[in-house]
């Protein structure tokens, strides 16, 4: 399942993907099988292999390889979810229960060390260095930028180059590793593969930035998890480092005890906080600079129906509203 409007360009792409994965998650052990059906059933919107198939298409790659790839990148994505659920002790994702809160966090952690090793056995599989070097310095990186946050819990004195270091770690490396990848399938020059990974780079900020904004700002129903989750977890996410430096001594004393421990106790104050600084308006005005740096990536590529889709998701991912 992806997003509606990229489905005329990719569908018949992304069902094959959905394909690999069925077809890579089996195993003898019953319960990684429950496991991970019950994950790749949830839903999701692939945008991760989106950009992966897109950006092969638009530099022109006609093979079958990229289906395996994207494959590879959504069991990444999942493997990081399963293990960010345990970590956050969250009960809820894409309208669903956690993984953790259905089968306990035990056997999600250990689902997730599945896939990872998996997805490796896959790319192994396709006997490409470059694709086996890109893929393990991401995954070092993701792995790095979920230890990074860790640490900054509970940090009301995070900067906004700190968080930003952090969410480009933990979520754009991989948007920026799978748009390399498509560039790499298809053997596009290094400038063009440099260019196309910025792309994905700038869009997967841009996807996170927008995360921070709706976890104050969307609907349980629409988003598919429980609203104020990031501040329940003692998480300094953009909105919150931005009322901080903005707000008054009263609203910094708010947004301090509720980062710190108070959670969702203090959730409606810290709304009003960041209501009058605009910080959510800010960090979506931060999203949209990163979106149309995403866009500017894709100046050198030809026109096609693939570049065309690239350019709608970075309006998609600026202006989700889940």
């Amino acid at each position: 399942m992806t997003v509606p409007f990229l489905t005329p360009v990719i569908g018949a792409d992304m069902d094959s993907v959905d394909r690999v994965l069925r077809d890579s998650l089996h195993s003898d052990v019953v319960l990684i099988r429950q496991v991970a059906e019950y994950i790749i059933a949830g839903g999701g919107k692939r945008l991760r292999p989106a950009v992966l198939l897109l950006a092969a298409g638009a530099t022109g790659y006609r093979g079958t390889e990229h289906h395996t790839l994207a494959a590879v990148i959504e069991m990444i994505h999942t493997a990081t979810l399963l293990h960010d659920d345990v970590v956050d002790e969250s009960d809820l994702r894409r309208g669903h229960a956690t993984a953790n809160a259905q089968f306990g966090n035990a056997a999600s952690v250990l689902v997730g060390d599945f896939l990872y090793s998996r997805s490796f056995q896959l790319m192994v599989g396709l006997q490409r260095m470059r694709v086996l070097e890109i893929l393990a310095d991401t995954t070092n990186a993701i792995a790095e930028g979920e230890v990074l946050q860790l640490m900054n819990a509970g940090d009301a004195d995070l900067t906004e180059e700190a968080y930003l270091m952090v969410i480009q770690r933990k979520t754009a490396r991989l948007f920026e590793a799978a748009a390399r990848l498509g560039a790499v399938l298809a053997g596009a020059d290094a400038p063009t593969e440099d260019a196309v990974a910025r792309y994905g780079m700038h869009v997967g900020t841009a996807f996170q930035l927008v995360d921070d904004v709706l976890d104050y700002s969307g609907s349980t129903d629409a988003i598919g998890k429980n609203l104020g989750d990031d501040l329940a977890e003692g998480k300094m996410t953009l909105p919150l480092i931005r009322a901080l430096a903005v707000g008054t001594s009263a609203e910094a004393a708010v947004i301090r005890h509720a980062v710190g421990g108070g959670g969702l106790t203090d959730f409606a104050p810290v709304m009003a906080a960041l209501d009058r600084t605009g910080a959510l308006a800010y960090a979506q005005a931060r999203a949209d600079v990163e979106v149309r740096r995403a866009a500017e990536c894709l100046a050198g590529l030809p026109d096609s129906p693939h570049r065309k889709s690239l350019l709608e998701l970075t309006s998609f991912a600026a202006r989700r509203t889940y």
